[in-house]
């Protein structure tokens, strides 16, 4: 019999690829909007993460049918009051591309010297159930925005999003590593534990922890 299936409410393919990997075991078939046919864009006008992720979640599941999930994450710089934050993915405009984004918020931190130019990226994950329930799931990880681009893996602000204790940009993490500490790894983590709880009955049970 086919496992139940999840929607990952997400057009990114870099991030639909990260998604099977950090919920590998869990007993679903994790499928994209474009494996439906469906029209993933949902207009973000939450004022948190948390708004934005739950807003994508339900509008996608009652298009879909399916349980899904969706996410909300972005940066937020300390020297410049927590943006992007939930304006992350748009802070450079609504069109820009990843490296237009990383050019503007290094622009913005020009005079931040550096060990002034900490940082953090924050998930938070909802998945969503056809009979109306909502569960929520947070992952975070600190950090300092590099003084330039470094990598070529990842995509968003992983080129500048500089990782201490590894002296390396996320963008120049492998991805079996970066899976073990990036905010999205964090939040999937308590997300895949929530969902192997679930068995192949499909049916929502407590979330274990958030």
């Amino acid at each position: 019999m086919k496992p139940p299936r999840l929607l990952v409410a997400t057009t990114n393919p870099g991030k639909l690829k990260e998604y099977r990997c950090l919920l590998d075991g869990v007993p679903f078939d994790i499928i994209g909007p474009a494996d439906l046919g469906l029209d993933a864009g949902v207009e973000e006008t939450g004022a948190t993460f948390e708004e934005n992720a739950i807003l994508k979640a339900t509008t996608l599941c009652a298009a879909s049918g399916l349980p899904t999930l969706a996410d909300d994450s972005g940066l937020e710089v300390d020297a410049l009051e927590g943006e992007p934050g939930v304006r992350s993915h748009r802070y450079a405009g609504d069109d820009a591309t990843d490296a237009q984004r990383n050019r503007f918020l290094l622009k913005k931190l020009k005079k931040v010297p550096a060990g002034y130019r900490t940082a953090r990226f924050r998930c938070v994950i909802a998945i969503a159930w056809p009979g109306g329930r909502v569960e929520i799931f947070n992952g975070e990880c600190g950090g300092e925005i590099a003084l330039a681009p470094r990598g070529d893996r990842g995509f968003g602000y992983d080129p500048v999003f500089f990782v201490p204790e590894l002296n390396k940009t996320m963008a120049e993490l492998p991805l079996e590593i970066k899976n073990q500490l990036s905010h999205r790894a964090r939040a999937a983590a308590r997300a895949k534990a929530y969902l192997e709880e679930m068995g192949e009955g499909g049916e929502p049970a407590e979330a274990p922890f958030h």
